[in-house]
């Protein structure tokens, strides 16, 4: 399988407007290896991350974007269970401000 994947920021070390292509592959034991390129399709980077090391963004069988739903849940589905109690309270005080004051 191949994604395009969005690696966390906090896991590049180098500038990714020198990256004009970025191909993951997963492997059997649920790892995927991750290639950064150049634009004469130099390797400029080759990694192997585990998948909470990155997010997934863009399905290629299906051909679509991931929702900010589906991100939100796959970010926060990581968290323990007392991290996503205070993301929910986030969402919820977000949730009441917006509904209170019209947006922000």
């Amino acid at each position: 399988l191949s994604f395009l994947c969005a690696v966390l920021i906090s896991m590049v070390n180098f500038p990714l407007d020198i990256c004009a292509k970025l191909r993951c592959t997963r492997y059997d034991d649920g790892n995927y290896e991750v290639e950064f390129s150049d634009r004469s399709g130099e390797t400029i980077a080759l990694c192997t991350l585990s998948t909470e090391q990155f997010l997934v963004v863009w399905k290629s069988k299906e051909r679509r974007w991931l929702s900010v739903s589906e991100l939100l849940a796959a970010m926060v589905g990581r968290l323990s269970d007392e991290r996503q109690i205070q993301v929910l309270e986030l969402a919820r005080s977000l949730s009441q401000k917006e509904s209170v004051f019209g947006g922000f």
